[in-house]
Parts: C-alpha cells; sequence; structure tokens
C-alpha cells in the first residue's frame, strides 16, 4: 500500500510542530538565559555551544576541564550556561544541604515516568520520600545475604560456558566475554530482583528479556526526542497521549528515526507486559501460597518453586507491614521493578566488563585476586566439616556473603575501578530555587578573579561530574588518575567495614575531622557520597539505593571467573595483521569497543584470550 501525500505531510507537520514547542518549552526565551560568571573553555559551536564536548571527546576531555578550570567552570548549550561541578563542599550543598533548591531535571524525571511508570528516579518530593523510606530497609546487609544464592549458580554457569570452549591441552581461545557478562547481569536482575525465571545464558533471550536488553541503546539513539516528552505528559491528557503515541508510531512512517521511535514503543510495551505478568503472579502466590515439591533442583527450579525470597518478594512484604498512609500503589509498585531491573543491568554490565578488562591488562593483580579466593575457600571448607576445596563443583558456594564481601583484594579491586570508572560518569540538575553556592576550593570568575562561592539563578543547569571528583588529585593523591587497587589496603586505607562507610547526611561533614586517615578524605575534606568517600553512587536521598546489590552481583561474578579462568588481552594478529585493541567510548554509558582497522571501531565488544586456570597462575 503507498502513503499518502496528506499521510506523510499531517504525521511530519505534528512531529515538527511538537519539537519546536518542545524546544520552546525547554529551552525558553532569551530573557530567562542567566549567565555563570565562572571561567571555562572558550570555543564552542554557535548554536550548541561546548557541553556536548563532554560526550564527544571522551572520558580525559571530562577530567582534564576539571584539572584545568577547577572544581566548578562554566560550558555554554543551546539553553545558556551550564555549571560543571566536581568541588566537595559545592556538591554536598547540591545533593544534602540544599537538595532542594537543586532537582533532577524535568525532562529526565518525565522520561523516566514515561519509560519505567512511577518508580524512584520518576518521583519528587513527597512521593520519592515515602518511596525511598520503604525501599531503604529493603536493600539492608541481610537481605543481600539471602540473595546471594540466586546468584551463586549464575556466575558458576558464566565460567562453565567459557571453559566448554576452552581447548583441553591449556592453550588460549579468543572470546567476547561482553556478551556473557551481560547475560550474567540480566539473569540476576531478573532472578534477584523480580524472581523471573530467565536463562538467558543457555537459552537466550525470550520477548521480556530481550527487550531489557534493547531499552538502553534504544534510549542513547532517541535523545533527540527527550524534549518532547515532558511538554506532551503536562500539556495532554492520557487519551490525547495515546492518540499521538500511535501518530508518531503509525508503521507508513518511512524515516529510519520513526522506526526507532516504534521499536521503542514495542520494547516499552513489552518490558510493561512482563513486569505486570510477574506482579500479578507474586501477588497470586501471596493469597495462594504453596508448599514446594520435594523434588525441585536448585537453581533456576527454587525461583520457580517460591522457596528463594527475591528483591520482589521482601518489597511486597515491606509494603504489606506498614501503615496504610505509608503503603505504595500498584502502580509505584510496578515503577520500582523496572527502574530496579533497568538500573541494576546496563550499569553492572559496563563496570563488570572494565573490571575484567582491567584484571586482563594486569596479570600479577589477577593473580593476586585469585590467590584470595582460593585461599578464602579453603579456610571457609577446613571450617565446614573439613571438606577439602576440590570436592566442590562450584567451591565458591563455600563462600558465605561475608567472606565474599569482606575479601581485602577483591574489595579493592572492585572499588578501585567504580573509583575511576562510574557506570553513570555525570548526573544533571536544575536549580529550582536561586542560591549561592559555597566552594571548598577556590576558583576563577569570568573576568579572571579568584572567587570561593558561586552564584545561580533560578533554572541554571548543573552537571555534577562523578568522573572529575573520583579523581581529584587534591583528595585521592597525584596518582588519581591510575588503576592502583593496593591503594585500599595502605595505611591510609579504608579501614571500616562494607557497611560502616563514614556518613554522608550530617550537616558538617564536608569538614568533619576524623581520628585516622581515611582513603579519600584530606584534613577532614571529603565528598558526600555513599559509597567509600566516593561519588559513583551518588549521596543524600537521590544515592543510587541498590549499590550493594551492584557490590555484590560484581564480586560474586569476578570471584567465579578469576578462580576458574585465566585471561589476557588479545595478542594474535587477524588474517590482515591487525591485533584487536579495545578502547572504551565514553556515551551514555563506558563503552567498550574494537579500535579500527581490526574492529569497527562502533559494535560493543570485549574479546580476550582465556585459558583454563593452571598451578603458576595463583603466582604473583
Amino acid at each position: 500500500m503507498s502513503l499518502s501525500h496528506w499521510q506523510v505531510t499531517v504525521t511530519c507537520g505534528g512531529i515538527g510542530i511538537l519539537s519546536v514547542l518542545a524546544l520552546w518549552k525547554t529551552f525558553g526565551d532569551s530573557s530567562r538565559k542567566y549567565s555563570v560568571d565562572l571561567d571555562g573553555p572558550k570555543e564552542a559551536h554557535w548554536l550548541t555551544g561546548n557541553v556536548r564536548k563532554l560526550f564527544e571527546c571522551g572520558l580525559d576531555y571530562s577530567v582534564k576541564l576539571a584539572e584545568q578550570y577547577g572544581g566548578a567552570l562554566k560550558l555554554s548549550s543551546l539553553y545558556g550556561d551550564v555549571v560543571y561541578l566536581s568541588d566537595p563542599l559545592a556538591l554536598y550543598h547540591v545533593i544534602i544541604k540544599d537538595q532542594h533548591s537543586f532537582e533532577e531535571p524535568d525532562v529526565f524525571i518525565m522520561n523516566n515516568k514515561a519509560l519505567f511508570g512511577d518508580g524512584l528516579i520518576s518521583t519528587i518530593g513527597e512521593q520519592h520520600r515515602k518511596q525511598r523510606k520503604l525501599l531503604n530497609p529493603v536493600f539492608s546487609t541481610s537481605n543481600m545475604r539471602e540473595l546471594l544464592p540466586t546468584l551463586q549458580p549464575i556466575a558458576h554457569k558464566l565460567t562453565s560456558i567459557v571453559a566448554s570452549k576452552l581447548p583441553d591441552d591449556g592453550s588460549y581461545k579468543e572470546i567476547d566475554v561482553l556478551p556473557l557478562l551481560s547475560r550474567s547481569a540480566l539473569d540476576g536482575v531478573c532472578q534477584a530482583i523480580l524472581g523471573y525465571p530467565s536463562n538467558t545464558l543457555d537459552a537466550g533471550n525470550d520477548e521480556y528479556t530481550e527487550a531489557l536488553r534493547k531499552m538502553s541503546p534504544m534510549i542513547t539513539k532517541l535523545l533527540y526526542f527527550r524534549p518532547i516528552v515532558p511538554m506532551v505528559m503536562r500539556n495532554f491528557s492520557s487519551y490525547w497521549i495515546g492518540k499521538l503515541v500511535d501518530l508518531v508510531t503509525a508503521p507508513w512512517i518511512p524515516t529510519d528515526k520513526m522506526k526507532d521511535v516504534r521499536e521503542m514503543r514495542r520494547i516499552v510495551e513489552l518490558m510493561d507486559s512482563g513486569s505486570r505478568k510477574a506482579f500479578a503472579g507474586k501477588k497470586a502466590a501471596r493469597e495462594t501460597p504453596t508448599l514446594a515439591p520435594a523434588n525441585v533442583q536448585p537453581g533456576v527450579d527454587d525461583l520457580k518453586s517460591g522457596r528463594r525470597k527475591d528483591m520482589m518478594d521482601i518489597m511486597l512484604n515491606a509494603n504489606s507491614a506498614s501503615s496504610s498512609s505509608e503503603q505504595l500503589t500498584d502502580a509505584e509498585l510496578l515503577g520500582q521493578m523496572n527502574v530496579m531491573v533497568f538500573a541494576g543491568l546496563d550499569t553492572t554490565t559496563s563496570a563488570l566488563s572494565r573490571c575484567i578488562y582491567l584484571l586482563a591488562k594486569n596479570p600479577l593483580a589477577q593473580a593476586r585476586l585469585r590467590s584470595e579466593i582460593r585461599d578464602a575457600i579453603k579456610s571457609a571448607s577446613h571450617a565446614q566439616e573439613g571438606s577439602s576445596f576440590s570436592e566442590h563443583d562450584n567451591p565458591l558456594l563455600r563462600l558465605s556473603y561475608d567472606a565474599l564481601i569482606n575479601l581485602p583484594f577483591l574489595d579493592a579491586v572492585v572499588r578501585e575501578t567504580l573509583r575511576l570508572y562510574p557506570s553513570l560518569p555525570h548526573m544533571g540538575r536544575k536549580v529550582v530555587k536561586a542560591t549561592t553556592l559555597p566552594l571548598q576550593f577556590p576558583v576563577r570568575s569570568s573576568s579572571g578573579a579568584e572567587i570561593s562561592s558561586i552564584s545561580l539563578h533560578e533554572d541554571v543547569f548543573v552537571i555534577i561530574s562523578i568522573l572529575a571528583a573520583n579523581r581529584n588529585r587534591t583528595l585521592w593523591g597525584d596518582d588519581a588518575n591510575e588503576w592502583k587497587p593496593e591503594r585500599w589496603l595502605s595505611s591510609s586505607g579504608r579501614k571500616d567495614g562494607p557497611d560502616t562507610d563514614i556518613p554522608s547526611d550530617s550537616a558538617n561533614v564536608p569538614l568533619l575531622k576524623l581520628s585516622a586517615p581515611i582513603l579519600g578524605v584530606k584534613d577532614g575534606i571529603k565528598y558526600p557520597g555513599v559509597y567509600s568517600n566516593m561519588m559513583t553512587f551518588l549521596g543524600g536521598s537521590r544515592s543510587c539505593i541498590g549499590f550493594k546489590f551492584a557490590e555484590m552481583e560484581m564480586k560474586q561474578i569476578i570471584a567465579a571467573v578469576v578462580l576458574r579462568l585465566h585471561f589476557v588481552l588479545p595478542t594474535d594478529p587477524d588474517a590482515n595483521g591487525h591485533i584487536k585493541e579495545i578502547e572504551w567510548k565514553l556515551k551514555a554509558f563506558h563503552t567498550p569497543v574494537v579500535k579500527p582497522p581490526a574492529g569497527d571501531g562502533e559494535s560493543p565488544a570485549v574479546p580476550l584470550n582465556f585459558r583454563l586456570v593452571q598451578e603458576e597462575d595463583f603466582k604473583w
């Protein structure tokens, strides 16, 4: 059936009008574009400014900006000046003390609401407070202990799949480990969070897991449409929103961009349908509990039988135990499901792949970690009825949650990787109330004068540079840009336990005088992060609520891979004589690709040479 000129004209005209309205609503007229009295790079595009360079020029550019201009500098954009912030005192005010003056931008909140529903990352104010109050205990250490047995067989299955592909003679074989790490993370969040019996490592993706896997890349593709969403959602009824969505996703619109919009609609509908089905199953199971069959096998069958708890079980129990005024609605509970699965998938995959890559680059660190893990398992085996290390097909089952989390060098490897390469390098805030931000370290104004505070008008956009904060040489040392896990083991390293980081929510944190030196703290100055004095998981009431789960999942998978497999960077040239070299592109996440000419420089991949572990691989 051929397209009519009228159909194309009406649809494209409608999209064009929506785009213009969205730009006007988002950026406003020029009278509201306040300038910021800060120094910053002068070179910029006449229309779009230079803020886009944060995503075009990579990690080094983002870090060097702060090293050159300090913890607060000015960038330019289509909608006016932008403050690029990494000063510790200023960040303390933004995310804790004066957090109500700095909210997530409307474009962030409304797009999240459209994609995921009423979850934590799409609510503000009292609704967000109520959700956070309910969910904080859900992610407690005691609950993490209950969830670890769900992750253990997934990590073991990952290593078994790789091992099955390796030669028996102990030689290397190149394997792209990124898809396997992604599926492991996907199975982890589906099974441990939803109780959804995914098995993507063995069986591949079903419709629901395939939708989850495609969500993040599609969000990146459709950045152009993000400003349109808040305008539509705030100015049209649900009926007309549905009609507009039908219009812009009509199958007869020929452009590739509209094909992406149609695909995004399909992904969202599949994710929503899968979550609703899982949620309905949970509610039905609570109303009619059944005993598990005696012959159920461990693993995914435990999830099907309901014998193992998952995050949804814990959350529903917490909700039922709350007073009626504090309970979340079904829509809010569904939103939490969608947010937790999405947030735990790509961020964990990014961090895991970076960690494995760094261990491949650093064979001594890999051997040291392998030796630590084996020693811990041997100790645990002797303590448990004297069984030996070799008697178990999956020896990591011997390690309890507390033993795994407290392995010193494993902890150091994970923390150092998350410090240098946070999965989300930048976060945005919008000034909703004019304020003055104090600075810990003076910077330069537009005229070159030294200043120790900055005045911000309402509607100014602030970029929190997690990257620059985590690499601040003043607090982390002159070697802040180097990957050195050993720094966490030194006398000035982390002395506290995994759940006793310095609190980030007291009013005097930035000036707190500490009795003993702690990594990331100097002269009582520290960042207000919830995790080891770094900003990787932010801080305050909008910090990442699931960081303990992410840390546990990372440590379990890394321990399983390192214990069983030895891996190095590619060394063999291809047919054209080119050796594969991995580089990391900074987009929405850190994305690994193979550099040309050996690769296309675009497709995500982490090709490494693997072989089975030998005794010599434990020596460091």
